[in-house]
């Protein structure tokens, strides 16, 4: 049912209430920060699916990022403009661009990265402001993470109606996608028009709501940044094997029931995953939110099918990860390959030879950003493209932003490394401090562009943009590289590696 109008200049009537938001500086977008889209996931409530929110009377303020989902400091580059941490954290933000055209404008939803243990909305280089003024409305919500958004036990899923545990910070995302179906007409927005979009474990996320019995039918479009549920690394486990992964971790921090957990306050649970391992939690297949693997889904046609606009950057890994603390020596190497494929080591060793140092050291590379990111999100495009019955788009993010001389990484130089693209497309570069380069706000513009394009109509291209073709064998595979000054589109270099690499992983599993 279509929400009413906005009331004023400032203010928007949802469901539950009317919140009021505030314009930015320059009077050129309207935003709501803080909206709630789900009751707060405490007490009784945690670690069950969202629930509905309560409504309010009056006029409530959303001018304020609300506290982000209680997470550690698993990644030091992420910066929050919030209050703080959380377990009340189920509020989302919405920015439409003023005045309101008389047309419902595309809405575009973004996930937020972070390994499904950390992230919020709150990170400067996702703010909404600057995409919504290409003639969009931009929604991001929090979702619950780590133990908090993952946790699977026997019990969780004994008192489940659906009988499954686990993926809570997934049906967050759900929930939030179906607040905007219901809501977001009174944005500016069309509820008919929603493009899903997210970056690494939001990426991932992407794949995971396209399968979805829960929201593939409410999406028209999905753009996946760096990841997806295909790859051989960061797979799902079933229900079963979380539930005593779940039941183990609580018999180690002495709680004997749910009660106990449930009463236990958020940072001793939260310190005691942290002292264990920071990613001891992670989505699962728990039979109701996802009944199947993504994977799985996509075989048999199942997911929503809608254009699919996906890449990754071309230094998601490096040699430096794939080595970690041991030396980059060709004997290291050909060990960690074998350690890693076992009975395919010998085929994946002829794919990525040692040859020379240099070749070693570039060898380990691919295979890093390969089997960290670029496997899984190609498998992904794949199985879109299978179905045949929507356009897929593909694109290489090569624009290396200048280093940063405080990130630990800055030996090693300029690098697309994996998350750079983030303030490109969102028009964020000046959030970072750094000195970029025209060519980086042309790339970061025709980006900003081509992602609005899609999600408008499902086709990035318009007039006065190097043309992107689509992702098929008639157009012989071909990859937006996206380079400023100006992006070229090339057919795929790689696609024999991928191909050989997919059959190794095959023979892998027989």
């Amino acid at each position: 049912m279509a929400i009413a109008t906005t009331l004023s200049a400032q203010q928007a009537k949802t469901e539950s209430g009317v919140v009021e938001g505030k314009t930015t500086d320059d009077g050129t977008v309207q935003e709501f920060l803080g909206v709630p889209f789900a009751a707060p996931p405490v007490g009784d409530l945690r670690w069950r699916e969202p629930q509905p929110v309560n409504p309010w009377k009056g006029v409530r303020p959303a001018k304020e990022f609300s506290a982000h989902c209680v997470q550690g400091p698993v990644f030091g580059d992420m910066k929050f403009l919030d209050s703080g941490s959380s377990e009340d954290c189920l509020y989302l933000n919405v920015w439409s661009p003023k005045p309101a055209p008389k047309e419902k404008l595309p809405v575009m939803v973004w996930i937020y990265g972070g390994g499904f243990q950390a992230g919020a909305t709150s990170e400067p280089r996702q703010n909404g402001e600057f995409l919504a003024r290409k003639g969009v409305v931009v929604v991001s919500m929090n979702y619950r993470l780590g133990v908090f958004g993952f946790f699977s036990h026997p019990e969780l899923t004994k008192e489940s109606p659906h009988h499954a545990s686990g993926n809570y910070g997934l049906m967050d995302q759900a929930a939030a996608i179906q607040w905007v179906k219901r809501n977001i007409s009174a944005f500016g927005g069309d509820p008919d028009n929603i493009t899903i979009f997210g970056e690494s474990a939001g990426s991932f996320s992407v794949s995971a709501q396209m399968a979805a019995p829960m929201t593939r039918d409410l999406l028209r479009h999905a753009i996946g940044e760096s990841g997806a549920f295909f790859g051989r690394d960061m797979r799902t486990k079933p229900v079963a094997e979380t539930e005593q992964d779940g039941a183990k971790f609580a018999q180690s921090i002495g709680a004997d029931s749910l009660a106990k957990l449930r009463a236990m306050p958020a940072q001793q649970l939260l310190d005691a995953v942290m002292k264990q391992n920071p990613f001891l939690f992670w989505p699962n297949i728990d039979g109701y939110f996802l009944p199947e693997s993504v994977a799985s889904i996509f075989a048999k046609s199942e997911q929503a099918h809608v254009p699919l606009l996906a890449g990754w950057n071309h230094d998601e890994g490096s040699w430096h990860q794939f080595f970690g603390k041991d030396a980059p020596t060709k004997e290291n190497y050909i060990a960690k390959v074998r350690e890693e494929f076992n009975t395919q080591a010998d085929a994946i060793l002829k794919l990525f030879p040692a040859d020379t140092d240099d070749q070693m050291k570039q060898s380990a590379s691919q295979l890093s950003t390969m089997n960290f990111i670029a496997f899984g999100t190609w498998k992904w495009l794949e199985a879109q493209l299978a179905t045949g019955h929507q356009p897929v788009y593909r694109f290489e993010f090569d624009q290396a932003p200048p280093v940063d001389p405080k990130s630990p990484f800055a030996a090693a130089g300029p690098m697309a490394y994996h998350s750079a693209e983030i303030e490109y497309v969102f028009r964020t570069l000046k959030s970072k401090g750094l000195p970029f380069t025209p060519d980086d706000y042309a790339i970061s513009d025709m980006m900003a562009t081509y992602w609005t394009n899609f999600a408008r109509t499902g086709d990035p291209n318009s007039t006065g943009l190097p043309n992107w073709p689509q992702y098929t064998p008639q157009d012989k595979f071909e990859v937006m590289y996206l380079k400023g000054p100006v992006p070229k589109a090339n057919p795929d270099d790689k696609r024999n590696l991928y191909e050989q690499m997919d059959k190794a992983l095959q023979a892998e599993k027989k």
